[in-house]
């Protein structure tokens, strides 16, 4: 077991000065158990944390760092950048517009695109950007997706994934509720039943076209095509949130790799090369309506700032330029080969899902396809299992609803070394 006094320390003085001592709510290893590890450094595929202990990092940002931590060529262009450009303007720059015709290049259903500051940020002006377009007010999302912390996507389904919406957290209004609509993921009949229910109501479907906060669940292709059709026959903007699986899972993202369009895709992470960042963009016409050339209102001090697109155009070059994505789903299949031989020779029927460089372990027999089934897992099990990985060297997401992300930097002696940790992990999480 790592030596984790300095971590201890800190959090300890975190906690008199920041709620709960953390600044995004899972770091806290709530879930997991135990204290918060602080880290000192990130190269490559690897961590080092504050009392010393390395680890093969497979959070990777929670998801941004698909070439690594501390890529040199990154590296120097932020380094360039920041000494010979500067961090902010609050000007047009030249670096946004190549940025949006990059994106518009390799991104399908890409016409126009606005840059923003956040993931949250995206889906919020995405959303406000639907609703002003079809002057309708309701939305539709899915039980168990996560798209940031807005409003509006903090809603849970109430007695079924059916009902009306009933606020998740304190501070989200009734009203606010009552215009989001629940709907269960890789359901279409769900979904065209609350369609019906609210004929011409229904501004955005809003959908992670493969989810990553209830553990990683791809959509079905035919019920994601069914939502793309349902969605043109009846004016409704459909909203693909590529935060997560956008450029990991194909560098156009999942819309690529199921052939199917989306009317607007919001974007994050990878796309700020591990800087904060959001975007969001889709058909021309939908576009226009955001100001200052249409009347939908969408604004950010530092949106397209220096430093970001830097490190973004950067890590969309190399994604573009040396397609990583053959290899990535190697090495990403080699695990999940790994991890079920391991699970075979245990005798334990857990179910593993992936897409891409995205995978999940979850510590249930059921097949896990929508939020129902993904809350069968054994999280006791999973928080076991995460110190056990620790203990071998392996840094997981504390959570058991996390994606586990493969990074293009990764050797065959790293997944070697996580498949044998896997196997005395899972011992240790049986015994």
């Amino acid at each position: 077991m790592p030596t984790l006094t300095r971590s201890a320390e800190l959090f300890e003085q975190a906690k008199k000065t920041i709620p709960g001592g953390v600044n995004s709510p899972v770091r806290a290893f709530k879930s997991v158990g135990g204290i918060p590890i602080y880290m000192a450094k990130g190269q490559g595929a690897y961590m080092t944390d504050v009392d010393g202990n390395t680890y093969l990092d497979y959070v990777g940002s929670w998801g941004p760092f698909i070439l690594g931590s501390m890529h040199p060529r990154i590296t120097a262009a932020l380094e360039e950048t920041l000494t010979k450009v500067g961090t902010s303007f609050g000007t047009p720059i030249e670096m946004e517009i190549e940025i949006a015709e990059l994106l518009a290049e390799i991104v399908p259903s890409i016409e126009m695109v606005r840059m923003v500051n956040s993931g949250t940020e995206a889906t919020m002006s995405a959303v406000r950007l639907a609703r002003g377009y079809t002057g309708r007010d309701k939305i539709i999302k899915f039980e168990g997706c996560y798209h940031g912390h807005g409003d509006s996507f903090l809603i849970k389904a109430g007695s079924g994934a059916l009902t009306l919406g009933a606020p998740d957290s304190p501070g989200v209004t009734k009203g606010t509720a009552n215009d989001t609509l629940n709907a269960k993921y890789n359901d279409i009949d769900s979904v065209r039943l609350l369609v019906s229910e609210n004929k011409g109501n229904v501004a955005a479907i809003i959908i992670e076209p493969v989810a990553g906060n209830t553990g990683v669940i791809p959509a079905n292709p035919a019920f994601l095509q069914a939502l793309r059709d349902l969605c043109t026959e009846e004016g409704i903007v459909l909203i693909f949130d590529e935060v997560m699986c956008g450029f990991r899972v194909a560098l156009g993202g999942a819309q690529e790799r199921y052939g199917i369009s989306p009317d607007l895709t919001t974007m994050g992470k990878i796309i700020g090369g591990g800087l904060p960042v959001g975007a969001f963009g889709g058909k021309r016409e939908i576009m226009e309506r955001v100001a200052p050339i249409g009347d939908v209102y969408q604004a950010g001090t530092l949106s397209g700032n220096p430093l970001a697109l830097t490190a973004g155009l950067e890590t969309l070059k190399i994604l573009r330029d040396e397609n990583p994505y053959p290899e990535l789903e190697r090495k990403a299949a080699f695990l999940e080969e790994g991890f079920r031989d391991n699970l075979n020779k245990l005798g334990l029927n857990y179910t593993q899902n992936r897409m891409g460089s995205m995978a999940c372990l979850f510590f249930t027999d059921q097949t896990v396809t929508d939020y129902d089934t993904a809350i069968t897992t054994d999280t006791q099990k999973y928080g076991k299992y995460f110190h056990a990985m620790l203990d071998e060297g392996i840094y997981l997401a504390p959570s058991q609803f996390e994606a586990m992300f493969t990074s293009a930097v990764m050797t065959d002696e790293d997944l070697e070394k996580t498949v044998k940790a896997n196997y005395a992990a899972l011992q240790t999480a049986e015994a």
